[in-house]
């Protein structure tokens, strides 16, 4: 790909309850690197999905030496699974997405030239394919964290975001629910990193069950969002 600047890149995905899409995932995701002609790897993250997906996952793992899997002994949660795939990165950028297929791997490659000015590429979904609820409950989220961190973002949670590897180099992540996408891009604009926005589409779920709007999730969010706050403000 002209003006590309990633060399080596790490792909994860954090799963739960996700074997009805992520092998059409992992294919697609693998249709779209290998021609990239980069070093590669594709993570599975099993955040202690009940439902075969880590069996699944390992046999994907067994066919592809590009395949590697992590498991969780039971569900932590989201934030959990993002620290375990920063974690398990070894190439010089990476990109996660979620393991639901709502978005579409094809939209990688173009946000791989913005690398060579920014550190991270964060993404919008155009025309959300979510209920009218779970809009506007994204859209009061995006508006409060924005003003608590005077990050100007227009969809802090988009599951698509792409980062140099150095971004996470002595950065303390401590939220394990749906507080992760704000703690790392609160701290990445305290480190000084760049940030680029672009829209990508965003299709609605056809196999498997949505969890990140139940209540429970929400409140917990809310419970990180203000001790997140005030250690970031503490310089902690």
């Amino acid at each position: 790909m002209d003006n590309n600047p990633i060399k080596s890149l790490s792909v994860f995905f954090p799963c739960y309850n996700e074997s009805a899409n992520i092998e059409t995932l992992i294919t697609k995701a693998l249709v779209v690197i290998e021609p990239l002609g980069i070093d590669f790897e594709l993570i599975i993250i099993d955040d202690g999905s009940s439902d075969g997906m880590g069996e699944l996952a390992e046999r994907l793992a067994e066919q592809n030496d590009k395949i590697r899997v992590i498991h969780h002994e039971k569900n932590y949660g989201y934030g959990t699974a993002l620290q375990s795939g920063f974690k398990a990165c070894q190439k010089e950028y990476i990109f996660y997405t979620d393991g639901d297929g709502q978005f579409d791997m094809g939209e990688l490659p173009g946000l791989m030239p913005y690398m060579a000015d920014y550190d991270i590429v964060s993404c919008y979904r155009i025309k959300r394919q979510d209920s009218i609820i779970r809009k506007l409950n994204a859209f009061c989220w995006t508006c409060l964290v924005s003003l608590l961190f005077r990050l100007k973002l227009r969809d802090i949670d988009c599951a698509f975001k792409l980062y140099k590897r150095s971004v996470f180099d002595d950065m303390p992540l401590l939220s394990t629910g749906a507080m992760i996408d704000t703690e790392v891009l609160a701290r990445a604009k305290r480190k000084g990193c760049k940030i680029y926005q672009t829209g990508v589409q965003h299709y609605r779920r056809t196999a498997g069950q949505q969890t990140g709007a139940n209540l429970k999730v929400i409140l917990r969010a809310f419970k990180e969002l203000f001790v997140l706050h005030k250690r970031i403000r503490n310089g902690k």
